[in-house]
């Protein structure tokens, strides 16, 4: 689900800490050693996603923040803020060239360039924060 997030929405709010959980605490943010990624450029976005992106040539911009039961995907257009709300049992990536964030029919594909190389440590974390989730929920014998 993308949200206009431009300006403060209480029912937004709760609709993304009812998805995602709330955003972690300071202590916490600080043991994780961060919680946010930098921004990224977003390369390519599904059709469905085009209208969230700038219609001129500008740089497309985006970046990923941690919550406990999911990732939030906050793109820039112009004046404009976007939030794109994936809980982590709907989250898929791939390494191709960059990265690509897979979720409800839609997906956005991050430029590999210097900024990508500085948030591999925070996919790495992405990563296992998705995996110790998934182990909450593990049904074989």
């Amino acid at each position: 689900m993308i949200l206009d997030t431009t300006h403060t929405n209480k029912d937004h709010t709760k609709l993304i800490n009812n998805l995602v959980g709330k955003p972690f605490g300071l202590v916490q943010s600080i043991k994780m050693k961060g919680i946010g990624s930098k921004r990224m450029m977003v390369e390519a976005v599904s059709p469905n996603m085009q209208q969230y992106l700038n219609t001129v040539d500008d740089v497309n911009y985006a970046n990923l923040e941690l919550r406990p039961l999911g990732v939030l995907i906050r793109i820039n257009k112009g004046l404009k803020n976007f939030t794109w709300v994936i809980p982590y049992y709907q989250l898929v990536i791939y390494k191709t060239n960059g990265s690509s964030i897979h979720a409800q029919g839609k997906f956005s594909h991050f430029k590999q360039n210097t900024t990508f190389k500085e948030n591999k440590a925070f996919f790495d974390k992405l990563l296992d924060e998705k995996v110790k989730h998934a182990t909450q929920y593990n049904m074989l014998p």
